[in-house]
């Protein structure tokens, strides 16, 4: 005796009913973004012990935004609800981290200082069009790096008429359109480096709102390998320079360096535990030709960074970097 099947309800034998694998599709994707939100929200969770994992993942932290962007296209191809539901929590935790960077940045005026920072390369074979590109951005200060002779004099020569104030010590610069007291090398250097190194100093700009105490640094450079993220140099100026800033009697400081890191890395926590970072730009300065993170900084104490962006390209390989900086 064969029975009837009940009305409305398919029973053919080897066939899948219609929409019976709805509740299946999707959930790799669905997998995917709640460990994805999960790498994003705890990234400091991430061990550092080999190879320093989690500076790596930290120095191309907003690139994980790409992913979020494949996985809502995926999600929306595959028609799945449980997939694009998921999908939500790595965009909104995205946009919690780096969607202020979107923003653009408040009217300029009042009390600020616009500052100029650039790594201007030591092989750079044209320092004076490097100098005049830099007048154009129309910094109130100008810090440079990787200052070699007989490139200096050139500097020195391009920018004397816009900035008639200026200190040198080792390899890095800072030029003011305001008088400089104070000057003197900081001492940011590894005792792994035995040879001559000086590339920090600290100067106190008499600013028309005050006295700022100006920090231009150029920490050690950072290599990718098969080991890892080889930083421990650049870490421990990280380090030198965070004490040093610590110890600074004067309220409100702002440090423009290539620190050779981003602001999300926690091999610089010693300075962005204690410095603002900026609120709004990417401003991916490295390298030039194709800028993939911003380490070159401009953080500030007692003071808001506004905005940073780039300027357009010059000698170096790196981008020089123009932010407002608000005085509090």
């Amino acid at each position: 005796m064969v029975e009837q099947a009940a009305p409305g309800v398919a029973s053919v034998v080897g066939q899948e009913v219609p929409g019976a694998g709805d509740g299946r599709r999707g959930r790799v994707l669905a997998v995917l973004a709640v460990v994805l939100a999960g790498v994003l929200a705890f990234h400091r969770g991430v061990p550092n012990a080999f190879g320093r994992v989690g500076s790596l993942l930290e120095s191309f932290l907003p690139w994980l935004g790409v992913i979020v962007v494949l996985l809502l296209v995926l999600a929306l191809v595959r028609r799945s609800a449980v997939a694009l539901v998921a999908v939500l929590l790595p965009v909104g935790v995205w946009v919690h981290l780096f969607g202020g960077l979107l923003l653009p940045g408040a009217e300029g005026g009042g009390r600020e200082l616009v500052v100029v920072q650039h790594n201007v390369s030591d092989e750079n074979r044209d320092p004076a069009a490097t100098a005049r590109a830099l007048i154009e951005a129309g910094g109130d200060l100008v810090a440079l790096e990787e200052l070699v002779v007989p490139q200096l004099s050139a500097y020195e020569k391009a920018l004397a008429a816009d900035y008639p104030h200026h200190v040198v010590r080792g390899t890095v610069g800072l030029w003011s359109k305001y008088p400089l007291t104070g000057e003197r090398a900081v001492d940011i250097k590894p005792p792994s480096i035995t040879e001559g190194w000086s590339r920090g100093l600290r100067a106190v700009v008499d600013s028309p709102y005050g006295d700022v105490a100006a920090y231009v640094a150029h920490l050690p450079s950072v290599r990718v390998g098969p080991g890892g993220l080889a930083s421990e140099r650049r870490d421990t100026s990280a380090e030198l320079l965070g004490r040093a800033i610590a110890a600074e009697s004067v309220d409100t400081v702002i440090l423009l360096g290539d620190l050779n890191g981003t602001v999300e890395d926690r091999g610089l926590e010693p300075l962005t535990s204690r410095l603002n970072v900026a609120e709004r730009g990417f401003a991916f300065s490295f390298p030039a030709s194709l800028p993939v993170a911003r380490i070159d900084q401009v953080l500030a104490r007692s003071a808001t960074v506004d905005h940073i962006r780039t300027l357009p390209a010059t000698g170096s390989d790196h981008l020089p970097v123009a932010a407002r900086v608000a005085l509090g």
